[in-house]
């Protein structure tokens, strides 16, 4: 086993400068909720001041006064928002690799606030050296969980969020009022998949994630839509069996036989002058224009004299086998 790294001699020092000029870490996987940070910044306009502070790395690689926060981003934000214009930092003035930067940024976010497993997965992997790896803080059980993370979900430290005020005019009012009501009733919903479905789709994730370059769950699930949009006839396979024979006797979406969602704007018109004559001569019911759609095709098929097998129990309209 290795020793921990030690850093002898770290050349350091406090100076003070604006909170408001110093470079943010572009990935953060340290975050605070809305309240805590707004208590944050109670604290910090109570004080007057920040009584812990930040760790910033000039390193000839940043300009003075536009050094890089290390740690303590969220305390620098919360003294711009409580009027601080000036704040104490401790600088590195020692050169340091991307290995110490991001080591020494993992073992100062386990002060507060709450860690993204992802995006620490993300930033441990960026790590090469073993020893500044060891130097994060993370022990074996840590270790463990971020191996078994997938693809980054949903979470607070993900999403730009903003205060919306909704007004709504007096007819409409008592229809959104239902509407927030059935949200609420609907967030406690739950759904029971088998393990091997959840793992199953945690490797579809994963793979979309990795070809896609994307950033989360949601973004993942839009790709995997879209590939799913383009094989559209394939839902076919879970109504027709390899050889040709219904599987069920329910209802499909007809985009599902059609293999696509959408038609040209002069066919479909000239499907429904052909939907309209059937129903003006009682070939078909009402409503039903997919049963013209069925007679034909069965016509193409098999002749004149096709017989449906979609035949609805009492249906008077179901069309017989033609004279």
């Amino acid at each position: 086993m290795t020793d921990t790294p030690t850093a002898p001699g770290l050349s350091r020092r406090i100076v003070r400068c604006d909170p408001r000029l110093l470079t943010r870490l572009q990935v953060n996987a340290h975050y605070q909720t809305k309240e805590e940070f707004d208590r944050l910044v109670d604290n910090i306009k109570e004080d007057g001041c920040l009584t812990s502070v930040p760790l910033i790395y000039g390193g000839g690689e940043y300009d003075e006064g536009r050094e890089l926060v290390v740690s303590g981003n969220h305390r620098c934000d919360a003294a711009v928002v409580a009027g601080l214009e000036e704040i104490d930092v401790m600088l590195i003035e020692d050169a340091q690799t991307k290995d110490q930067l991001i080591a020494r940024q993992l073992s100062h976010n386990a002060i507060t606030g709450k860690d993204d497993p992802a995006t620490l997965q993300q930033l441990y992997d960026q790590i090469d050296d073993v020893d500044w790896r060891a130097y994060s803080g993370f022990d074996d059980d840590q270790l463990k969980l971020l191996a078994e993370v997938s693809p980054e979900g949903l979470s607070e430290a993900n999403l730009d969020f903003a205060t919306v005020s909704l007004i709504f005019l007096p007819p409409e009012l008592e229809a959104a009022r239902i509407a927030f009501d059935q949200a609420r009733l609907g967030q406690n919903e739950s759904w029971l998949a088998a393990r091997a479905d959840y793992e199953h789709t945690l490797d579809t994730l994963a793979s979309t994630y990795a070809a896609h370059k994307v950033g989360n769950v949601a973004t993942a699930l839009h790709a995997i839509l879209a590939i799913t949009e383009n094989h559209i006839g394939d839902l076919k396979h879970g109504y027709q069996s390899p050889q040709g024979e219904p599987l069920h006797t329910g209802t499909v979406g007809l985009e599902t036989v059609l293999g696509a969602r959408t038609l040209p704007a002069p066919a479909a018109v000239t499907i429904n002058k052909a939907v309209a004559a059937a129903e003006g001569r009682g070939e078909i019911t009402p409503g039903q224009g997919w049963r013209l759609l069925e007679r034909l095709a069965g016509e193409y098929l098999s002749g004149e004299r096709y017989i449906p097998r979609t035949t609805a129990a009492g249906d008077p309209d179901t069309p017989q086998a033609q004279p």
